[in-house]
């Protein structure tokens, strides 16, 4: 075998391999072998015809294919390993002649990672985290909405109620809508059935009927409604306000406090640990926004291509489509529109990756079994079927993306600080 290799840059190359005559001879040999004992030939038991009656019946290119499949592969390998190459992906195969066998394989190689000095990386900590009264009573307020109840009341429809309506709908005079004793909240923020509907049923009586019209926007997930004027009416038959608890002793108690007064010292705490993990989280993402100015990142675009892939099967999954070309047939856009889209994204998250991969290797960031078991223990005990979760993660490829994430997030920390520099930021799960 001859091997020859030119360097294409951007973490590829093109191998060009020519089999050496007996090595195409064998394994022409070996194909004539298996096809004789698979092809009935007249005059001949199975298995007894010679290798030229053979090639007559089955034609050369027959026998030539056969052998191809398993040499090819054979050489390329070969041909990988004395030339020291790191494939990430399965080679594009072009066979340029096939007497002698020639044929060229295009390889995408293993990402090249250059980090620049990342100890030269400097930030200020976070100023201490303060909490305003305003924000306790924000969220002491929020928590007692959520304790409400529903109780029905002889009024105009408010912002925030919750109504029965029977309501129709249509486009160009054909129906699009038509439901009755539906429960709907009446939230201004609402983009159902479209973006404001809730804010029309404001003010209205109960028994009697409201029209209006809104423009359908042009990201409906209907097609044939975008861009157009729907007309709507609409009967409210029940309006319901929500009743809220006292913000007392009582209260405090029925949610799991001893009192008032402990439940606010509570929800402070709460909401500066909350602030704390953000104001993290912001100055790690700056720490790495600094690490990925100073390094050089150079990577093969199948990467990116499967980068983007991710991105729309998620964007997919996340819009309740369950298979990917569903999605992509209800987007009103081509396949190569999205992906263009998506590119930049998916180009900055794939960068950053690479360049924290190559971080740990150089930090020597190490994840334990019992890190993963702690972690693991931690998510299920949390889930409502604890014995179902636990067979879940038990999964070998669920373990290994826990570890996964568990040594980016102890990468980024190291990363946070060494930026900080004062050993004040310790590492831990968030």
């Amino acid at each position: 075998m001859k091997v020859s290799t030119e360097n294409l840059g951007g973490c590829q190359a093109v191998l060009t391999i020519e089999a050496e005559a007996s090595e195409l001879d064998k394994s022409l040999n070996e194909a004539y072998h298996h096809l004789v004992n698979e092809v009935s030939i007249p005059g001949f038991r199975k298995g007894k015809a010679p290798r030229a009656i053979l090639m007559q019946h089955v034609g050369k290119k027959s026998l030539l294919g056969e052998a191809f499949e398993h040499l090819i592969p054979q050489l390329y390998k070969q041909a990988i390993e004395s030339q020291e190459l790191e494939p990430i992906a399965r080679p594009e195969i072009e066979i340029i002649q096939t007497e002698p066998l020639v044929f060229k394989a295009r390889v995408s190689l293993k990402p090249e990672v250059k980090l620049g000095d990342y100890h030269s990386i400097k930030l200020k900590p976070a100023p201490a985290v303060k909490i305003a009264r305003k924000e306790i009573a924000a969220a002491m307020e929020e928590f007692r909405a959520r304790q409400g109840t529903w109780v029905p009341v002889e009024r105009p429809v408010e912002l925030g109620d919750l109504v029965t309506i029977d309501v129709e709908a249509n486009v160009d005079g054909k129906p699009w809508l038509n439901h009755k004793g539906v429960s709907y909240e009446v939230d201004k923020n609402s983009s159902s059935p479209v973006p404001g509907f809730a804010s029309h049923l404001q003010g209205a009586e109960k028994n009697k009927e409201v029209t209006f019209s809104l423009t359908i926007p042009g990201d409906y997930p209907i097609k044939e409604l975008r861009d157009k004027e729907s007309y709507f009416k609409v009967t409210v038959s029940e309006i319901k306000g929500k009743q809220l608890p006292e913000l007392d002793d009582e209260f405090a108690r029925s949610a799991g406090y001893e009192n008032l007064a402990n439940m606010k010292k509570k929800v402070a705490a709460d909401l500066r640990a909350q602030a704390e993990a953000s104001n993290r989280s912001e100055l790690r993402q700056k720490a790495l926004d600094a690490l990925v100015e100073i390094s050089e990142v150079d990577y093969p675009l199948i990467l990116e291509d499967e980068e983007i892939m991710g991105l729309l099967r998620d964007e997919s999954q996340r819009l309740g489509f369950t298979e990917l070309a569903e999605y992509l047939k209800r987007s009103n856009k081509t396949e190569e529109e999205l992906k263009q889209e998506l590119r930049p994204i998916a180009k900055k998250r794939l960068i950053r990756s690479l360049v924290l991969e190559k971080l740990a290797e150089e930090e020597e960031i190490e994840i334990s079994s019992s890190e993963v078991d702690n972690k693991v223990s931690e998510i299920a005990n949390s889930a409502e079927d604890k014995e179902q979760a636990a067979q879940f993660f038990s999964l070998p490829q669920v373990r290994q993306s826990i570890e996964q994430s568990l040594r980016t997030q102890k990468t980024m920390d190291r990363l946070l600080q060494i930026a900080i520099g004062n050993g004040e930021v310790t590492t831990k799960e968030e």
